[in-house]
């Protein structure tokens, strides 16, 4: 039987999100073993106090919602993630520098943000925003993921036009290199839909609808 709580980034990236909320977000996912809980950087060190002791991971968000932060910007975000306890970072690639045609700088971007959270045993989550991306930008930032070494390329912020598709989520899948996995987001908020995902290719899923998927 798939065991779906182990690839669900149980996940609330509201503005309005409470640290009410964030202590319920905990506790189920410490109930239903989900890899993760996805927060709001500002909720960082309040969730690993609370996730101590269990297997649940703490990611949080840099360069959220939009990417065109700079890069100094979002090596700062992850350095003070890691060290109030984040272990996972997802961050938001720089679609405008990519529409730009500024594919290098795309790619160090990513590579930076990715070698400084490496150094601190870190994983990197890139959203790409497949949403706004047309097929040949699609197939540019999957390049540019795999040459910057992250550890998965992700499909939106949920913020966006648009979230998950399976067409995108098996596109990525095929042109990723072996080493970088899939997250599919946005819009995903039921077990069949979840399930889809990971047969399309999906590593994780990152959804607010955690638990009502494994239930």
């Amino acid at each position: 039987m798939l065991d779906l709580a182990s690839t669900i980034d149980h996940t609330i990236l509201k503005p309005d999100s409470t640290a009410q909320q964030v202590d319920v977000l905990c506790a189920e996912a410490a109930q239903y073993s989900f890899a993760s809980v996805c927060i709001l950087p500002w909720h960082v060190a309040r969730a690993t106090t609370l996730l101590e002791g269990t297997d649940v991971a703490v990611c949080t968000v840099v360069g959220f919602p939009l990417g065109a932060t700079t890069t100094a910007a979002k090596v700062a975000e992850s350095v003070n993630a890691i060290a109030h306890g984040a272990r996972e970072i997802d961050m938001v690639a720089s679609i405008t520098a990519l529409k730009s045609g500024m594919h290098d700088a795309v790619l160090e971007d990513i590579r930076t943000v990715t070698q400084v959270c490496h150094d601190q045993g870190a994983i990197v989550k890139v959203i790409i925003e497949t949403c706004l991306l047309t097929a040949d930008e699609k197939r540019r930032m999957c390049s540019i993921v795999t040459q910057a070494g992250a550890d998965f390329i992700k499909t939106s912020t949920g913020f966006s036009t648009g979230g998950a598709t399976i067409e995108d989520v098996r596109m990525l899948r095929e042109l990723v290199g072996p080493s970088v996995r899939v997250k599919a987001s946005g819009g995903i908020r039921d077990r069949a839909t979840a399930v889809a995902m990971i047969e399309a290719g999906a590593d994780r899923i990152g959804t607010s609808s955690g638990v009502v998927i494994v239930r």
